[in-house]
């Protein structure tokens, strides 16, 4: 008889795990290395995880839950206007300190377009952004159904943060985010 599972050293595992692929990146992630950076085996992780794929899946929504959780404690307050609250959303994602998440994202989004069976939770890791983005965008412009202003936001965030993720022209990127909101308000 095997030994029982230890959720807290599955909960520590993921946490490293997590750890390693925002400092490294998904793309040829094999279990051997990433076993031996977490000083323990790859036979642990599947014992942990069942899968390579079911790893990936945990580290992936734990990255989210991660950046939510801190996201939520660095924006203004939903009684803020809406442009300061995408402005606080922009500032938040777009610092430094978040480039490894925006890595991520991209990387994701890339690989899941040639493999979507990779990632089958891709869709909702887009739209659970809505909620936090149908606020920043309240009253700016009619949108029966509540999804089609925080899609546009979504892609104009996004893409800003594909061009200064790649350029690192700061000002041209804040430039044009400032354009956006003027946009908005009208």
């Amino acid at each position: 008889m095997g030994r029982p599972p230890d959720p807290a050293r599955r909960e520590r595992t993921l946490a490293r795990a997590t750890d390693y692929v925002l400092a490294h990146g998904l793309a040829g992630l094999s279990l051997r290395p990433l076993a031996a950076a977490l000083d323990t085996s790859p036979r642990m992780l599947l014992y942990d995880f069942g899968s390579k794929q079911e790893l990936v899946a945990a580290v992936l929504a734990e990255a989210r839950r991660r950046g939510a959780a801190r996201l939520a404690d660095n924006l203004p307050s939903e009684a803020a206007c809406p442009e300061a609250r995408l402005r606080g959303i922009w500032a938040w994602i777009s610092a430094p300190e978040r480039t490894p998440y925006v890595r991520l994202i991209f990387e994701v989004h890339a690989d899941g377009l040639a493999h979507p069976e990779n990632y089958p939770d891709q869709a909702e890791a887009i739209t659970d952004w809505f909620t936090t983005l149908g606020a920043a965008s309240r009253d700016v412009a009619a949108d029966p159904d509540g999804t089609v202003t925080p899609t546009l936001v979504m892609a104009v965030l996004r893409g800003l943060l594909f061009d200064l993720t790649t350029t690192g022209d700061r000002h041209r990127a804040d430039r044009a985010l400032d354009r956006f909101c003027e946009l908005l308000r009208h």
